[in-house]
């Protein structure tokens, strides 16, 4: 173990949150054979037992297998989950009735390593017992001129004519990450809305360019605060430097996978490090997280870079994993079905194929569990019942729900 890994491990917080796994990343998912292009390819009955650890508080079943799916969101007010698939196709599962439901109309994505289709996200606000004429925020990976690709949102309307066939009708761009670059990682593209449905704040990842995440003439490596038409939010807080400066809310970030607001209207992100350190951060306005030139890991070809201190002008992350649990996505939760969790965070992840729970007070946080699952995990949402829905990585991907054990 390096200098860095003994430092990181045995400081009092990361001697809370260190995993007992390898220090690789889990950036990337392992290969695989490439899968045709589809959704649901669910050969196995719905509700199908998973076995777990015997010391597992949960009981899981399978609900159907996709193919290299990426992001879970619930349709508000319906017992509906829809699903993006990294090749550019979508679907959605009834969780009531274990009706599949196809969703035409997904946009042409660039697609490679990792990017492809993204983000899913819906207006709470929209919330009725109809998946029907809902507005549908999407994020996926775009070509540029020449061998150059970045990352994009896109809103439309969700219009089902049909009890299983729905299609996603005058889907246009509304935002895109600022400049188009080489390379196919590190796209974050996640979608959170603030609470009062005021602002839409986009993780937009650093593109593997490290440098640019410090540099306010760009939008990589920052999270950007936008109304929700996609036009930079009034108020922020470089507003007065012109486009795309007038998006950032903060800055010097690397590979956000995770961004959510906690029940007390605080926005969250969970943030891939490189050979180690991992992060929960507290995001806030004009904040500078540090990457490249902080971090609690170090690159992967060995070289060192310096560990957040006191006195370093950064922000510091609020919790961070050394070694890494290369985590998929995150929720905090606020069922009945686990009374005892409301408000923690739950992060699925890939590296570690667990969840994570982790308590919050205020503003500090304090990993309290770990609960293993057969696959490496993507994504993670909570159903309305309270239920935990996640969803496996890669091809034949399984759709779980998580309940506690009977």
């Amino acid at each position: 173990m390096d200098s860095k890994a003994l430092t990181a491990t045995f400081s009092p917080l990361a001697l809370m949150l260190a995993s007992c796994g390898g220090a690789s990343s889990g950036d990337t998912a392992p290969s695989s054979t490439p899968a045709p292009m589809g959704d649901a390819g669910s050969q196995m009955a719905a509700g199908e037992p998973v076995s777990l650890e015997k010391e597992s508080p949960f009981f899981v079943s399978a609900h159907g297998t996709y193919e290299e799916p990426w992001s879970l969101a619930f349709v508000p007010g319906t017992p509906v989950v829809a699903m993006t698939m990294q090749r550019g196709s979508m679907a959605a599962y009834d969780t009531r009735t274990g009706r599949t439901i196809t969703i035409s109309g997904a946009p042409k994505v660039d697609y490679g390593g990792q990017g492809g289709l993204g983000d899913i996200a819906f207006l709470p606000s929209e919330a009725s017992d109809t998946i029907s004429s809902r507005t549908i925020y999407l994020s996926w990976a775009e070509a540029g001129d020449g061998d150059t690709r970045g990352a994009v949102v896109g809103r439309g309307q969700l219009v089902c004519q049909e009890a299983d066939a729905c299609a996603i009708q005058g889907l246009q761009v509304i935002w895109r990450q600022a400049p188009k670059v080489t390379g196919r990682g590190h796209y974050s593209h996640k979608i959170a809305f603030s609470p009062d449905e005021q602002y839409m704040y986009v993780a937009s990842g650093d593109r593997q360019k490290k440098e640019p995440a410090q540099d306010l003439s760009n939008t990589l490596g920052t999270v950007v605060r936008l109304n929700l038409d996609g036009t930079p939010a009034a108020a922020n807080p470089f507003a007065d430097r012109g486009s795309p400066t007038d998006q950032i809310w903060s800055y010097g970030h690397r590979n956000i996978l995770g961004l959510a607001f906690d029940p007390q209207g605080n926005l969250w992100d969970l943030e891939h490090g490189p050979a180690g350190g991992d992060e929960l951060n507290l995001v806030t306005r004009a904040a500078n997280y540090g990457w490249p030139v902080r971090s609690n890991g170090d690159n992967y070809n060995g070289t060192k870079i310096p560990n957040h201190t006191p006195d370093d002008g950064f922000t510091k992350p609020v919790a961070f994993w050394t070694p890494v649990i290369a985590p998929g996505d995150m929720i905090f939760y606020t069922g009945s079905m686990f009374a005892d969790w409301q408000g923690d965070a739950l992060i699925a992840n890939l590296k570690e194929k667990n969840i994570v729970r982790v308590e919050l007070d205020g503003t500090s946080a304090k990993e309290t569990a770990r609960y293993a699952f057969p696959n490496r995990l993507r994504d993670i949402a909570q159903g309305p019942d309270g239920a935990i829905w996640v969803i496996e990585d890669g091809d034949r991907a399984r759709l779980l729900r998580v309940e506690p054990r009977r």
